[in-house]
């Protein structure tokens, strides 16, 4: 019976030990851990003792010379995943970009944000598995097809940039941008970052440091001598100095960048200028077809202060809504005359396009124009799929019904056309003779102006963007120009010559914000459904003029808080450094804090020993403490209760 119990008596233990033992251990342990990340790395899945690798002597020289590759491939494909990521205001016009090219309409953009996304991923994760191998003290070795990759990674970013800094280089004018609303939040990001990395480099380099005392203290006087031995503690001072030194660096410039960044979203909430009307791209392109007579009511529904739309004329002088140079994209003319799929709209007579259909591509295609747009109802599906090409009247006749401003861009006809010379004399006399009010158009076409407002002055003039001295010899008060160029110190010459600016084509909310908040009167829009509902501008923050602190109550200068006059009088020599702290609800000082730099309240010496009232305390006055007793300040100057005195160490409290 003794020896069965002693038998027994393992078994429970190991049960017990299995028991208290995490479920994750049971599966996962440090070898297999180990093994995951070699093999990733490596692509050496064999269990085997890894080789460990002495301080300075991480991988072989060519696994040294290949790592920057590394790191260089990150760099690249992250600033471009940032960059496509921050042109998301281009995505329409790109896709629309490669279907002109291919004759294939797809979301080109997604599936480009899709693949720089896995390039970044990817070298992401080399960069970290890298990381880890160090951590265990595991020797770099990366897998030659690692290697090809990693490359060929380096070629595609460098053609991509390629192509932005020579056929797209505004797309950093957007960059830029974003970096005016988002600068902020990136940077408090950043220092949240910095500060968790600084444990386990802290940690690091403590452990580099005791390996380096210890080593000092093994070697003998003659082995201090030696050369080897010598580099050895060498490479260990350098290692700490390479890690540690460019950390403390990049934290330097985060914690100075705020010397040199502007926001326009950063600002007083009672100097936010109103909100920025809207035009309504032809139309409210995802809720109907768009330059279709359901786009523009679905505008006028959500708000539109005026309309846009694209002008084409037809052979046989008509002048229609039309935005491409063929009809293949928002027509079924593929569907009814293929071949003549590619012929400029101008070439067709109006009774053939007037049965062209103009709303099937947008209701019932399987790949919608703009993507993550919202699914139509069964009402206004079947309404979009009714809709034909309208003519340039029914939309002037919508806009003197409801009232709203009309701006179009004016195409010219083929060069074959019978009004090539003068299309703009026949637009301007279509316009005047549907009798709608003439400071309901915004004349934005450049050519003819002069015979514009000859024969119809009651346009209202707009131009592109030219200098402010030719605008205002040509006494044009308007302009129409593309977001980007908000990028040049937010166009505050114009604003300044109260020249009226409208943003085209501001479709995201943190864009749309940032023309809010830099006092844009007006936007053109795709997205108007989105933008209308905004109360306030995203990513919006108030600051004061004294960045003392960034809490929700900030600090203010204390001659907007109303003192009792007897401390004016009685205290002409009060510092002028006075501050107080506002309540987020607006309320009255809750706190009245006197910081003393040259002179103190009646006389006293300076002190750096100051004691604040509770919090809830009115008007409190923080005077310092004295080694020696004196009187308490008489009842009239300050809301203070008076003490016995004699006492050695003064103390003023509060009234209740």
């Amino acid at each position: 019976m003794p020896m069965k119990a002693n038998k027994t008596e393992p078994q429970s233990q190991t049960r017990k030990q299995k028991k208290d033992t995490p479920w994750i251990l049971h599966i996962f342990n440090h070898i297999c851990f180990v093994t995951t990340i070699i093999g990733c790395y490596s692509c050496h899945w064999k269990i085997k003792q890894e080789k460990k690798f002495k301080h300075g002597q991480c991988c072989s020289l060519r696994e040294r010379l290949f790592y920057p590759c590394l790191v260089i491939s990150f760099c690249m494909s992250v600033l471009l995943v940032f960059v496509w990521v921050e042109s998301s205001n281009e995505y329409n016009g790109f896709d629309w970009v490669i279907f002109i090219g291919t004759g294939l309409w797809f979301f080109w953009s997604i599936v480009l944000l899709s693949f720089l996304g896995i390039l970044a991923a990817y070298t992401s994760l080399l960069l970290v598995l890298g990381f880890l191998l160090l951590w265990e003290g595991i020797e770099l070795y990366l897998h030659w097809c690692h290697k090809i990759l990693i490359l060929l990674v380096i070629v595609i970013c460098s053609f991509f940039f390629w192509i932005l800094f020579t056929y797209w280089k505004d797309r950093w004018l957007t960059v830029g941008l974003s970096l005016q609303v988002f600068a902020p939040y990136i940077h408090l990001s950043s220092i949240a970052m910095m500060v968790i990395l600084s444990w386990p480099l802290a940690f690091y380099l403590i452990h580099l440091e005791g390996e380096a005392r210890i080593r000092r203290y093994q070697m003998t006087c003659n082995e201090r001598k030696r050369n080897k031995r010598c580099n050895v503690l060498t490479k260990l001072r350098a290692l700490q100095v390479a890690i540690g030194l460019p950390f403390f660096l990049i934290l330097l410039c985060l914690y100075l960048l705020p010397l040199g960044n502007f926001s326009a979203c950063v600002q007083e909430k009672n100097k936010l200028a109103p909100k920025p009307y809207f035009f309504g791209h032809r139309g409210a392109p995802m809720l109907g077809p768009e330059n279709t007579i359901m786009s523009f009511e679905k505008a006028v529904e959500h708000g539109a202060y005026g309309l846009e739309s694209d002008v084409h004329i037809s052979y046989d002088h008509v002048p229609f809504l039309m935005h491409d140079s063929d009809l293949r994209r928002t027509t079924n003319i593929k569907e009814v005359l293929p071949n003549a799929s590619l012929t400029h709209p101008s070439l067709f007579d109006w009774d053939f396009l007037s049965t062209l259909n103009a709303g099937k591509w947008f209701s019932h295609a399987p790949i919608k124009p703009f993507f993550g747009m919202k699914p139509l109802s069964e009402a206004d599906r079947e309404r979009a799929g009714n809709q034909k090409i309208p003519k340039l009247t029914e939309l002037l006749e919508l806009a003197q019904k409801e009232k709203k401003f009309v701006i179009f861009d004016l195409y010219g006809p083929a060069p074959n056309h019978s009004l090539r010379a003068l299309y703009v004399h026949h637009v301007v006399s279509t316009i005047l003779d549907s009798q709608i009010e003439q400071r309901l158009i915004f004349w934005l076409p450049g050519f003819e102006r002069e015979y514009v407002k000859k024969k119809a002055p009651g346009f209202q003039q707009v131009s592109r963007l030219h200098s402010v001295e030719r605008l205002t010899k040509e006494n044009i008060t308007r302009i129409n120009v593309d977001y980007k160029n908000l990028f040049y110190n937010g166009m505050r010459e114009y604003r300044a010559a109260n020249i009226s600016i409208n943003l085209y084509l501001v479709n995201e909310p943190w864009l749309f914000s940032l023309a809010w908040c830099s006092r844009i009167p007006s936007v053109t829009t795709d997205n108007i459904q989105v933008l209308n509902e905004m109360t306030q501008p995203s990513y919006f923050m108030t600051f004061r003029k004294q960045p003392l602190t960034w809490k929700k109550g900030h600090w203010k200068p204390l001659d907007s808080c109303h003192l009792p006059a007897s401390l004016d009088q009685k205290n002409p020599q009060l510092p002028k450094l006075l501050l107080y702290h506002s309540s987020p609800r607006g309320g009255s000082c809750h706190t009245i804090r006197i910081l003393l730099r040259e002179t103190c309240y009646q006389g006293l010496p300076r002190t750096s020993d100051h004691q604040c009232s509770p919090r809830g305390m009115s008007n409190h006055l923080c005077l310092p403490r004295r080694k020696s007793s004196h009187q308490c300040p008489p009842r009239g100057t300050s809301n203070h209760q008076r003490h016995s005195r004699g006492r050695s160490n003064h103390q003023c409290t509060p009234r209740g």
